[in-house]
């Protein structure tokens, strides 16, 4: 017996290794590599899961395989995959994870609530009364295993809710709920709970840091406390999941990371200096763009390249990868024509750098208070079913065909 299960065991290993056989990630210089040295180039899509439901979105209406099957259809090879802190917090304070069960009941309430779960687990049968929020996300990382694309997460929230405002309570520490130990906790409980995803190669430390419209924390908002906070953060994530990338998002609804990629002075003395980290290796940039209303892309390209992408050149002070982990535009009209979108479907190749387009979604569970409300940034229609525009996706493909080439 213990020779079957030997050999079935060896015979087995090769697929596993077929689906995923170079990582972990490191960062060196400017690009991500595999474990064989390659350069790899995310070239991926946001399926949110961090609003007031706490699991990926999408599931009355399809199941995980075929939603996996579409974003694998597109040729993208990550996804960014968002959580709240909330979930950790329950796991943690509140006797554990809820199921999707009461997480639908208590979003949606109680009649639409079991409606939605009840299609929930029609499309997705291996769920029941007693699958957890966890389990999900859990199945959601195995099948984009089995489908070989790897799965950044991203903590987008405290509070689970539609991200992102100045008033939402969830813009920086110590705001009404983004306390700032039980944040540390919960990135690193996803990093260690995340070594039982073979796909799992990245984790973003904190969607969207931005300037509460009151005065809701105490510690102030500039890079000082950024540098105080994160980096410290960080360190804890890599202890906990040292094969994990660590993307570091920036001021501004992140779309400010230049004094990192200068290492000019922070405040009170503090600089970024990459070489001060044991896990230098370990460490990428991230940033955001939403200028959606560009009329020239050169003032895009300029702003971009300050804002952050200067990590990259030659020249950088802290020479580090650079990840657009969101841009978006609707997906409903020809919008995929102007120079938002042009543009950026330029420069990222151009750049030979990575990026995660915003956003899979054709609709949520609930957003801002609307039930099953209509995304139309949404690559997919409403019912998950197919693409919302052929022209904007063949546009996408073009821009995802000019990324793989590297």
């Amino acid at each position: 017996m213990q020779l079957l299960t030997s050999l079935f065991c060896a015979l087995a290993l090769p697929s596993l290794l077929v689906a995923f056989p170079n990582a972990p990630f490191v960062a060196n210089k400017q690009w991500i590599q595999d474990s064989t040295g390659a350069n790899f180039t995310y070239v991926g899509v946001n399926w949110p899961g961090a609003a007031d439901v706490m699991i990926p979105e999408g599931l009355q209406y399809q199941s995980i395989a075929s939603i996996v099957s579409k974003i694998k259809s597109l040729r993208m090879n990550v996804v960014r995959l968002t959580f709240a802190i909330e979930m950790v917090d329950d796991i943690k304070d509140n006797g554990g994870d809820v199921t999707i069960q009461k997480a639908f009941t208590k979003a949606l309430g109680a009649t639409n609530g079991e409606k939605v779960y009840q299609q929930v687990v029609k499309n997705n049968p291996s769920f029941g009364p007693t699958t957890t929020r966890l389990q999900v996300f859990d199945a959601v990382a195995a099948e984009l295993g089995k489908q070989g694309i790897y799965v950044h997460l991203d903590n987008h929230m405290s509070k689970g809710a539609w991200c992102c405002s100045t008033n939402d309570g969830n813009t920086w520490f110590g705001d009404t709920y983004f306390h700032t130990e039980k944040w540390k906790r919960g990135v690193q409980y996803m990093a260690e709970y995340g070594k039982k995803w073979p796909a799992l190669v990245s984790i973003g430390l904190r969607n969207e840091f931005r300037k509460p419209d009151q005065t809701g924390s105490s510690l102030a908002y500039n890079w000082a406390t950024w540098y105080d906070q994160v980096m410290p953060t960080a360190t804890l994530v890599n202890k906990a999941n040292p094969s994990l990338l660590i993307f570091l998002s920036g001021l501004d609804f992140d779309t400010k990371m230049g004094p990192i990629a200068t290492g000019d002075d922070l405040g009170s003395g503090k600089k970024f200096r990459l070489a001060d980290y044991n896990y230098t290796n370990k460490l990428v940039l991230e940033l955001h763009n939403y200028q959606n209303s560009a009329t020239n892309c050169g003032d895009m390209e300029g702003g971009l390249w300050n804002n952050g992408f200067r990590a990259t050149g030659d020249k950088a002070v802290n020479k580090m990868p650079v990840v657009l982990t969101e841009f978006g535009f609707s997906q409903s009209g020809d919008d995929y024509t102007k120079t938002y979108a042009t543009c950026i479907k330029k420069l990222m190749p151009q750049w030979k750098t990575g990026w995660t387009v915003w956003v899979l979604s054709g609709s949520y569970y609930i957003r801002s208070g609307t039930q099953d409300y209509e995304e139309s940034w949404g690559l997919l229609n409403h019912q998950w079913s197919d693409w919302r525009s052929a022209n904007a996706i063949n546009a996408l493909k073009g821009m995802i065909d000019a990324s793989l080439k590297g």
